[in-house]
């Protein structure tokens, strides 16, 4: 019945696909005779190895040939950094969110109908939200300033700026370096001067050295803060209609785990306008 709409991957025959959706499938049956609920279907479905999935995310967009050397030294400078008890971070900056009456992923529990602009146009939105996040793996702590209008290299040191002064000074107050493990992408980037440039400017302001360990190209989801952080405060946010920088930054704060994370929130007010990263 679905020889006509079935597709397969040509160098594995175990896997295949159809378009056909349930409804499509009980009509099909029906005309051949055979009348079947869509929960019939589904059961017969499961029984010849068909479940419901979406794509997923895993295969690199590209590789490098320092790729794994790059991880050995990360994995490397990791134990250094442990045994010194010196702290290691993961450093990124999460996908944008727009502020305004807009419709947002997700669904929350609601006495009424919460109505939003028809369309999602930029052009709507009252501002963005740029959640720089700073992930202490061995604290379970992640802590995101929340920034007002661009990801640029000085708004990523304000970041770790504030991460320094408000807990980094308490947590590690005999600290002789500090480890940012990152891509090499964004605000941090591994190949702007302009990064570079500030993170040594807040280096001799702390008095502190900063390391820096970029992952490999194609290897972002590799940071801890990608899985460890950002999958989290997504949750935190889901549904929600973002009206203001303050509210994202309370909800941000609502973030928690079974596991234990604790998430701290700030707002950046600075204007965080570099022309060199246009």
């Amino acid at each position: 019945m679905i020889k006509e709409h079935t597709a397969g991957n040509p160098m594995d025959e175990t896997q295949k696909w159809t378009n056909l959706t349930r409804a499509n499938m009980s009509d099909l049956l029906a005309r051949e005779g055979f009348k079947v609920s869509r929960n019939v279907v589904r059961k017969l479905l499961k029984n010849n190895g068909y479940v419901k999935r979406k794509p997923l995310k895993n295969k690199a967009g590209g590789g490098h040939v320092d790729r794994n050397s790059q991880f050995e030294r990360i994995a490397e400078l990791k134990d250094i950094y442990t045994a010194e008890g010196n702290p290691i971070l993961s450093v990124d900056t999460k996908k944008k969110e727009k502020i305004g009456n807009l419709s947002r992923e997700g669904k929350i529990y609601t006495t009424e109908t919460v109505e939003v602009y028809d369309h999602d146009f930029p052009s709507l939105a009252e501002g963005v939200a740029v959640p720089h996040t700073v992930y202490d793996q061995a604290r379970n702590e992640a802590y995101v300033t929340v920034g007002t209008s661009r990801d640029t290299s000085e708004f990523a040191c304000d970041s770790l700026r504030h991460w320094w002064y408000n807990y980094g000074i308490l947590y590690y107050a005999n600290a002789t370096s500090i480890l940012m493990r990152m891509d090499g992408g964004g605000s941090n980037s591994s190949r702007h001067y302009i990064f570079k440039q500030d993170l040594q400017a807040l280096a001799t302001e702390i008095g502190v050295e900063i390391r820096v360990a970029h992952y490999p190209p194609y290897t972002s989801k590799w940071n801890p803060v990608e899985h460890k952080a950002f999958p989290h405060i997504t949750r935190a946010l889901q549904g929600v209609v973002l009206t203001s920088h303050q509210l994202t930054k309370e909800l941000i704060e609502t973030t928690t785990t079974k596991k234990g994370l604790k998430v701290f929130a700030s707002i950046n007010t600075f204007a965080n306008f570099d022309l060199s990263q246009k």
